[in-house]
């Protein structure tokens, strides 16, 4: 392993280890009670439709938006600067603490000024900030950085936080229970905002038209440090702005589901500065409110930073209808077990970091942690704003790759490795993103090709050279591929029902070639006509590295491959989960809308498609049953994502087998995520819950069947019994 990558991997390990157990508690909780909260919001969908509607308009007319924004803020007695970049920001906001001679600012949560980071500008002056979201609070004593968009403080136990308390401040009765540390926040934080000379807060939404701000809190911080000090400046992002009030409400229904699970957040504060209220006086007890001044300063900045590029960006605008909810943290598995102190850059973490540390700080800050995204889809369907956070990574990965310089190994794939990439592309990822190469050249050798690489020197070679982790188990290439075992068979269907094309994987056609064979059987047996054609690999494995031009290229010619198969009333059948999500999602980025239709429209998984046929009279007897038999079953990440896990529990059901389904979203292993010496750790770490759940009483007498290849592969390196695909278990 290469000093850059081991060090890497060794504070992967050390978060693991330190923050880890935390942040999965927390985040699956999250994640559960989100679950929980959309079920029961029938119009789910349709406020998913209605925000993305709203965040596309606004960003489309943003300039307009922001001068209309500028003229209600100043009629209402308040000022606006747009800063356009962080220095610039923090210059205003230091004149406005020094034009009010102030000696401490109380803060309430935002991201963005952690972006600016304005804590430490102010600092410079001399001006004491305090951070009132107890979370920020938490981190700031401990003078750490937010591990998380919405709990900053996720990586803390309650014991930890109990005994940062008591080493900093020393009190005579130190507070232990959840109860007792909130209490003494909350007596802490109380005098900090009476003394405050200057509130400073974020904004959740402005609106254009009247300059209301709606701050979502969860602990009414954000409206205290609004009102208490007679001057409040509030600091967001341009993309905030939307036209009026009357967008605020599928925001408010979506955030705090999205986020923690609630069905609202406990505060949600609609301020239109500066508020008519008096300030008050702490020190004056006599004077009553009404006798009291009411003269207050307001100062709206709003924050380019790079988003204005962002909005001309066709692939990273999409970022700005971000609305900070966290949800694509929390769905994350890698996020999971080693939270935004890993996942994350300077200041945004998760999934949707990517896209914001790409547009703010630059690319190099971007490719520290865009990796951990594997493109695996859970966060997709849980973003309210419809943001495609998979494909912002994979192309801040594709410009991370052409930003490099060409290393002294490209020699070792000259001529090799047949794609549209740049020479600076790592090694590992011209390996991974070329496996289709590979595996044609291992099927041609086969078995030398497979003793050799098991061999001790090719091991210890593809991990300094390509960071093939040396305790990965390899795959073992068959001589046979299941093109040409079809090629060499006569089909036993005379008067088919219908007829398919089944398409061969790259991992099916040269690995898992029995998988194949047993797809075409069971097919067979149910009438069907099957045709196994030489196509070529989805573009998956080149796509998951950001080599974009790669899959694309891979994209028409499937296509052009598969074309003449619908245009022959065949349908496309596909093993891979991951494949057939190719198809559905990501050739909308590379084909024209009405092919991709065509291809979504005639594409079905595996058991989908038997399972048509089931209910639509195939007999079912033609199949192997199972008599009861018990069997603990594993869906597939892109499988769960297009909804087709119920298909093949219900084929096994239907056919006698007594089905257990994981409720562990994701098996670690992510394709080549798994393979890399960086991650493998965290691979089998993400892998030890469902490991877990199939050894337990009820689970481990039970054949493992996974649907998705990378699934298999983690099972068999997790569990001492063997898995098997669900085509496979019911084969004649």
């Amino acid at each position: 392993m290469s000093k850059g990558r081991g060090d890497k991997a060794a504070e992967i390990r050390r978060l693991m280890a330190t923050e880890g157990p935390a942040i999965e508690e927390n985040t699956k909780g999250f994640n559960r009670k989100r679950r929980e909260a959309i079920e029961g919001l029938e119009n789910y969908e349709e406020l998913r439709d209605r925000a993305r509607e709203i965040k596309e308009d606004a960003i489309d007319r943003l300039p307009e938006l922001l001068d209309e924004l500028r003229t209600a803020v100043e009629d209402n007695g308040g000022q606006m600067y747009i800063a356009d970049d962080a220095a610039d920001a923090n210059r205003y906001i230091r004149d406005v603490a020094a034009d009010k001679d102030a000696e401490r600012v109380v803060k309430s949560k935002s991201m963005t000024t952690e972006e600016l980071e304005v804590n430490d500008a102010l600092a410079e002056d001399g001006v004491d900030v305090v951070e009132t979201d107890l979370g920020e609070w938490v981190v700031q004593l401990a003078d750490e950085t937010p591990s998380h968009l919405i709990a900053p403080a996720i990586h803390r136990s309650q014991e930890s936080i109990a005994e940062l308390f008591k080493e900093v401040f020393d009190p005579a009765d130190p507070p232990e229970t959840a109860s007792e540390l909130t209490s003494f926040a909350r007596e802490k934080l109380g005098e900090r905002i009476r003394d405050a000379d200057v509130g400073m807060t974020g904004a959740n939404f402005v609106t254009a038209d009247s300059g209301t701000m709606a701050i979502v809190t969860s602990e009414g911080n954000a409206r205290k440090c609004a009102v208490t000090p007679d001057t409040h400046v509030a600091v967001t992002g341009v993309e905030k702005v939307i036209p009026s009030t009357d967008e605020l409400s599928p925001f408010l229904e979506l955030l705090a589901r999205s986020g923690t699970g609630q069905d609202l957040t406990a505060y949600v504060s609609l301020l239109t500065p500066p508020v008519d209220t008096p300030t008050v006086d702490f020190d004056d007890d006599e004077t009553p409110l009404s006798e009291r001044d009411s003269d207050r300063e307001f100062h709206l900045v709003l924050i380019d930073n790079g988003r204005m590029a962002m909005r001309e960006d066709d692939q990273l605008r999409e970022t700005l209808y971000c609305i900070r909810c966290g949800q694509c943290s929390n769905s994350c598995a890698n996020f999971q077990h080693v939270g935004g102190h890993a996942f994350g850059g300077e200041t945004y973490s998760g999934g949707i970091g990517t896209g914001w540390e790409a547009g703010i700080e630059g690319l190099d800050t971007a490719a520290e942690f865009n990796d951990f995204c594997t493109g695996c889809s859970r966060c997709v369907n849980g973003c309210p704003t419809k943001i495609d956070i998979p494909w912002i990574n994979t192309v801040v990965r594709d410009r991370v790759n052409r930003g490099k310089e060409p290393d002294g190994y490209d020699f070792l794939v000259e001529g090799l490795t047949p794609d549209e990439e740049p020479g600076g592309l790592d090694l590992d990822k011209r390996l991974f993103g070329n496996f289709e190469t590979l595996a044609k050249l291992g099927s041609a050798t086969a078995p030398v090709s497979n003793w050799v690489a098991k061999t001790g020197p090719a091991r210890w070679a593809l991990e300094r050279v390509a960071g093939v982790d040396a305790r990965r188990d390899l795959p073992e290439f068959q001589r046979e591929t299941l093109v040409d075992w079809f090629e060499n068979r006569v089909t036993a269907v005379s008067d088919p029902t219908r007829e398919v094309v089944l398409y061969p994987d790259v991992y099916t056609n040269h690995v898992q070639v029995e998988r194949g064979k047993a797809a075409v059987r069971t097919l067979e047996a149910l009438g069907v006509s099957v045709r196994v054609p030489d196509v070529r690999s989805s573009g998956r494995a080149p796509l998951s590295q950001g080599m974009i031009a790669t899959a694309e290229e891979h994209a028409h010619d499937v296509y052009g491959r598969l074309a003449e198969h619908i245009d022959a009333g065949r349908d496309v059948v596909v093993i891979e989960p991951s494949d057939l999500a190719m198809f559905d999602r990501e050739y909308e980025k590379f084909l024209p809308e009405a092919s991709v239709e065509r291809l979504q429209e005639h594409s079905y998984e595996i058991m989908e498609y038997v399972y048509g046929l089931l209910e639509n009279g195939a007999d079912a007897d033609t199949l192997r049953g199972g008599d009861g038999d018990g069997v603990a079953y594993h869906a597939h990440c892109q499988q769960r994502t297009l909804g087709l896990e119920a298909h093949t529990v219900a084929v096994l059901e239907d056919l006698g087998y007594d089905v257990l389904t994981s409720d562990v979203e994701c098996c670690g292993m992510a394709g080549s995520f798994g393979y890399k010496d960086t991650y493998y750790e965290l691979s089998m770490d993400v892998g030890d819950d469902l490991a877990e759940q199939f050894s337990t009483t009820e689970a481990r007498d039970r054949t493992v069947v996974a649907s998705g290849t990378s699934c298999l592969e983690q099972l068999d390196a997790l569990l001492s019994r063997p898995s098997t695909h669900p085509v496979e278990l019911i084969a004649p």
